[in-house]
């Protein structure tokens, strides 16, 4: 990303924010996994979105509380010794290059920072990501730092910033477009070397082995999400995620992954032949959830809701069903359709939202995943693209990747690699 992207998205925010306000934003710590171990680190979304920084220990301050606003950087100071351990830390002056902020400090100066504000300026309020996705979700590290405050200035009303970055989220520009496009081409390129490998007998985690290999040497930071790999009744799993089976001959296979590049993601779904060919049976299954795949791509445009998309989805999937004899009428969708079609995608793969029920606007990129899953049969099968919106309907960013059954047999009968 070129900085004045971020630099863009800073003014607005502080455009958005009320007069007399802070907000406050941190990158996050790592956490540890063991006794000299942390899990991978992954720095706060909405802060990264706001300076392209992606390293721990680090905070954002945008104040509107005197008589200009204000933008400061606080990164941690590098120290030779440390780094000799754990790698170099960024500098201010890279720092000051990544994010287009000339007042860069270091963290220990965060707390003179925010006192001098609330000390010498009015501060009625101050932004501090609050989200929590459940009310039983342990705090976040923003919201530890939220609750400090507040503990520390019980005057200052506390004011969630997640709703407005959300809301800003929403629309990619077309950096960020750039990005989930780069995302989803490796993936569907990865897709394609693991169809080359994919025989019975191997373990479904050879195949998620396959496909992580493959984005990892292109480049990728790594998978989107954890990579599912559901075999036979496997796939009737809405986040089957062990992939510890040994993939049977007349088996499917439900791949749903995607490559992450840039901090941007990819969500592909597709649903393979263990052996390559589809049977008779699950070739019915599959165009039924092809074709509600296709009538989302043509009603998705500007003014429509994911909740309307989603009947779509319903309508063609049950009518499919009811022709099968599955089911009587359209209400009994639910027995073997039990999610919804679309989510927004960006930089988490169920990217922020804010409101619920907003109509589609130009720039929002969101999936299109109908899928039917049918236990008793032990066929389980989703088919998933990434749709950019725009001012006409939508473009399918993920149109090159392999769909339909007569493309990916033709695929798998190609010469195996080795």
């Amino acid at each position: 990303m070129e900085q004045p992207i971020y630099a863009a998205r800073r003014e607005a925010v502080l455009a958005n924010m009320q007069e007399n306000s802070l907000m406050v934003l941190f990158s996050g710590e790592s956490v540890p996994s063991s006794m000299d171990e942390g899990y991978p680190f992954e720095a706060n979304h909405h802060f990264f979105y706001l300076t392209g920084l992606r390293r721990e220990n680090m905070a954002l301050v945008l104040s509107r509380s005197g008589r200009e606003p204000k933008t400061v950087l606080l990164i941690e100071e590098p120290v030779a010794e440390m780094e000799r351990w754990t790698g170099r830390r960024v500098t201010c002056e890279e720092a000051a290059q990544i994010s287009g902020i000339e007042d860069v400090r270091y963290i220990d100066a965060l707390e003179s920072v925010i006192n001098r504000c609330i000390t010498r300026e009015q501060v009625d309020a101050a932004y501090f990501d609050c989200y929590r996705n459940a009310m039983s979700d342990p705090d976040s590290y923003n919201m530890r730092k939220a609750k400090a405050f507040a503990a520390a200035y019980p005057d200052v009303a506390l004011r969630n910033a997640h709703p407005m970055l959300a809301r800003m989220r929403m629309c990619k520009d077309a950096q960020e477009i750039s990005c989930i496009q780069e995302a989803i081409d490796l993936t569907g390129k990865a897709l394609n070397r693991l169809l080359t490998h994919l025989a019975p007998g191997q373990m479904e985690y050879q195949a998620q082995a396959e496909f992580e290999y493959a984005i990892a040497y292109g480049g990728a930071d790594g998978p989107s999400f954890a990579t599912i790999a559901g075999s036979g009744k496997n796939g009737c799993m809405m986040h089957y995620g062990s992939n510890h089976c040994r993939m049977e001959d007349g088996q499917l296979l439900l791949l749903d992954l995607g490559a992450k590049v840039k901090g941007y993601c990819a969500d592909i779904t597709r649903t393979y032949p263990v052996n390559g060919r589809y049977t008779a049976r699950q070739k019915e299954i599959y165009d039924i959830v092809l074709e509600a795949n296709r009538a989302v791509v043509r009603e998705a445009r500007p003014g429509v809701t994911l909740a309307q998309l989603n009947d779509v989805c319903k309508h063609v999937l049950a009518r499919g069903l009811i022709r099968l004899g599955k089911i009587e009428s359209e209400d009994q969708i639910g027995k073997y359709y039990m999610h919804s079609v679309s989510h927004h995608l960006g930089l988490d793969t169920h990217d922020a939202t804010s409101p619920a029920g907003l109509e589609l606007e130009p720039g929002m990129v969101i999936t299109d995943e109908p899928g039917l899953y049918i236990d008793e049969e032990e066929i389980g099968i989703r088919i998933e693209d990434d749709l950019l919106i725009t001012q006409e309907g939508c473009v399918v960013l993920s149109e090159g990747i392999a769909r339909t059954t007569q493309e990916i047999e033709a695929l798998m009968a190609g010469e195996k690699s080795v």
